[in-house]
């Protein structure tokens, strides 16, 4: 059998995937390392995971890779100065480690795990990009060459640093293998794939469980709404929160709603709380909710379109709300909307009307539902964890044998 070694950054959502895939491969009888965060990989993979830890830049909880207040080329600025570039180099000495530690066969390494990929090449180990999202590859990052040109010049000075100078690439893609998350249905053109790129779709693994969720407070003869505005969101979405707070309770004579709330900044509305969910047979606000399972049982869903969020929606065919923040979640929700599985708001500026409006249309009108139940199935054709641990299987034979 053979050695995977993944590199992940400290990043809940850039973890989940890899760590459905990697389970999937032990399963198969298959050793599996890690490189990463320590509390976070054991959190998302279990106590038993192999790890080389890294001590490099954490994120707290409820914190995000880069401010709101800066936007564009500036925040991809900050992205890279201030996360990927100090990541790197981090990582770097780990990754050493755990090449000698643990001898991988095959490197498997997130886009955003730079060194992963410039010391695998440099020591000759053959290596696969993790793409938990298709927002590298449905358009150039910028369209801007100046951009290009500056982060081609920090990827040749990390080569110079602790890789193979004389022969650099591109990091975050893999000339051997890419495996992507989603699905074309989803992504729609991706003009940066190429015929190394498989696209998996969702890799969907358990999470942390969640005690005392009140399973007997829903009520099946209504449909079931949705919020949450995902793990790193909670400095930036009082605001919106509180307007789809309104919007929901405006319509909690033929709907339920859970709002997921882990900043609690919505203590101070008028409102069922965790501690008293008797008050309120309409809304339940909770700080962490058992997702997965629970949305086996909504109908719609509003998010801030983050990658994970949106995939785990539409694998269970349920139409969405995105109100994009930063990163690539501008990208998921135009992929969100382009596909008619769901509707676009302003994260800034909706209001509780607006959110209203459009959630009458997503639970009344067929096609989107429709359209979330084709993205759907196309996600359960693809194969997730299972298909992305095959293409790694026969990456790995045909490149050790």
């Amino acid at each position: 059998m053979s050695r995977f070694l993944f590199v992940v950054p400290p990043l809940m959502g850039h973890i989940n995937p890899a760590a459905g895939v990697a389970n999937e491969l032990a399963r198969r009888g298959h050793q599996v390392a890690w490189v990463g965060d320590l509390q976070l990989i054991r959190e998302i993979v279990g106590e038993e995971a192999f790890i080389f830890p890294c001590a490099g830049p954490r994120l707290n909880a409820g914190q995000s890779v880069r401010p709101t207040s800066i936007r564009g080329p500036e925040a991809l600025k900050f992205l890279w100065e201030k996360f990927l570039i100090p990541l790197a180099h981090a990582m770097a000495s780990s990754i050493e480690d755990a090449i000698s530690g643990f001898r991988p066969d095959v490197i498997v390494a997130d886009q955003q795990a730079l060194a992963g990929p410039i010391i695998a090449e440099r020591d000759g180990i053959p290596w696969v990009t993790s793409a938990t999202t298709s927002g590298e590859f449905a358009t150039p990052i910028t369209g801007m060459e100046k951009i290009e040109a500056w982060i081609g010049r920090l990827l040749d000075n990390l080569h110079i640093q602790f890789g193979n100078s004389k022969r650099p690439i591109d990091p975050r893609f893999s000339p051997h293998l890419v495996l992507v998350f989603t699905t074309r249905e989803l992504a729609g053109p991706t003009p940066h794939a190429n015929d190394q790129t498989y696209f998996v779709g969702p890799s969907l693994t358990g999470r942390p469980p969640v005690s005392n969720f009140p399973w007997e407070w829903l009520d099946d003869t209504r449909d079931l709404v949705i919020t949450t505005l995902g793990t790193v969101n909670t400095d930036t979405g009082s605001r919106f929160l509180g307007e789809c707070y309104q919007a929901l309770r405006m319509k909690s004579g033929h709907l339920q709603a859970v709002i997921v709330d882990p900043g609690r900044s919505l203590e101070q509305l008028d409102s069922g709380t965790t501690e008293d969910i008797s008050a309120d047979r309409n809304i339940l606000i909770l700080p962490h909710i058992p997702q997965l399972p629970l949305l086996a049982r909504a109908s719609a869903v509003i998010c801030h379109a983050g990658h994970n969020t949106v995939c785990e929606t539409l694998w269970h065919g349920i139409p969405l709300l995105v109100a994009p923040i930063r990163d690539d979640q501008p990208i998921v929700a135009s992929q969100v909307t382009d596909s008619g599985a769901g509707i676009r708001l302003r994260f800034g500026r909706a209001t509780a009307s607006q959110v209203g409006l459009a959630l009458d249309k997503i639970l009344s009108e067929p096609q989107y539902s429709a359209s979330a139940r084709r993205i759907q199935t196309s996600f359960q054709q693809a194969g997730g964890a299972a298909s992305a641990a095959s293409h790694l299987e026969h990456f790995t034979f045909t490149t050790t044998k």
